[in-house]
C-alpha cells in the first residue's frame, strides 16, 4: 500500500490485449505499464495483467490491462477474460500478413464474449520494421473504418504510439461512462441509452459510411 496508497481512484477500466502469438502484446503492455522492453520475452501462458493509473479530465483512472495468450490452445481459457472488459486492443504484426488476416476472427470472438459497447482499437505493432512490412497501412485503416474501430501503428521497441493507443482507448471509455452517468442523472426514461455508444465505437451499420465517400468522390467534378 506504500506508494500512491493515498491516491483516490475514481474509475477502474479493464482492457484486454488480443491477437496472435508473438505480435508483441506483452511488449506493448510492458512499455505502457513499466516503460520496459525486453528482446527475449517469452510467450504468455494463460493470462497476465498489469495496472497503471492515469489522470483523465482531473479524474484518477486505473487501467487494468489483461494480456491474453495468443496461442490457439489457450483460446477457450481466455474467452472468459473478455467479460467485464470495457476496452480491447486487437494487435497484429505489420511484418506478418497472417496475423492481420486473423484479426476478423479475433474481432468476432471479442464481439461474442464482450460488452457490445466495448471500445476497440486495432494496432499494427512493430512499425520500426518498416523494411519488412507485409501489411500496408491502408489495408488496416480500411478494415478499421469498416468495423468502426480506432487504429494506430505502434512500436513497443521504440515506444512509438504506445502511450497514445492506451490513452485513446481509456479516454473514449471515460467519455462513454461520463455520458452514461449524465443520462442516469437526467433519468428521462426515454430510452436513450443507445446514444451512449459514442461516435466512434459502433458505426450504425458500416454501409452507411461508404456512400458518404462515394458522394465525396463525385463532387470533385
Amino acid at each position: 500500500m506504500g506508494s500512491g496508497g493515498d491516491q483516490k481512484i475514481d474509475y477502474v477500466f479493464k482492457v484486454v490485449l488480443i491477437g496472435d502469438s508473438a505480435v508483441g502484446k506483452s511488449q506493448i503492455l510492458a512499455r505502457f505499464a513499466r516503460n520496459e522492453f525486453s528482446l527475449d520475452s517469452k510467450s504468455t501462458i494463460g493470462v497476465e495483467f498489469q495496472t497503471r493509473t492515469l489522470i483523465i479530465d482531473h479524474k484518477s483512472v486505473k487501467a487494468q490491462i489483461w494480456d491474453t495468450a495468443g496461442q490457439e490452445r489457450y483460446r477457450a481459457v481466455t474467452s472468459a477474460y473478455y467479460r467485464g472488459a470495457v476496452g480491447a486492443m486487437l494487435v497484429y504484426d505489420i511484418t506478418k500478413r497472417q496475423t492481420f488476416d486473423h484479426i476478423p476472427r479475433w474481432l468476432e470472438e471479442l464481439r461474442n464474449h464482450a460488452d457490445k459497447n466495448i471500445v476497440i482499437i486495432l494496432i499494427g505493432n512493430k512499425s520500426d520494421l518498416e523494411n519488412l512490412r507485409d501489411v500496408p497501412t491502408e489495408d488496416a485503416k480500411e478494415f478499421a473504418e469498416k468495423e468502426g474501430l480506432f487504429f494506430l501503428e505502434t512500436s513497443a521497441l521504440e515506444a512509438t504510439n504506445v502511450e497514445t493507443a492506451f490513452t485513446t482507448v481509456l479516454t473514449e471509455i471515460y467519455n462513454i461512462v461520463n455520458k452514461k452517468n449524465l443520462a442516469a442523472d437526467e433519468s428521462q426514461g426515454n430510452g436513450n441509452p443507445a446514444s451512449l455508444s459514442g461516435k466512434k465505437i459502433i458505426v450504425p451499420g458500416p454501409a452507411q459510411e461508404i456512400p458518404a465517400k462515394k458522394n465525396m468522390c463525385c463532387q470533385t467534378s
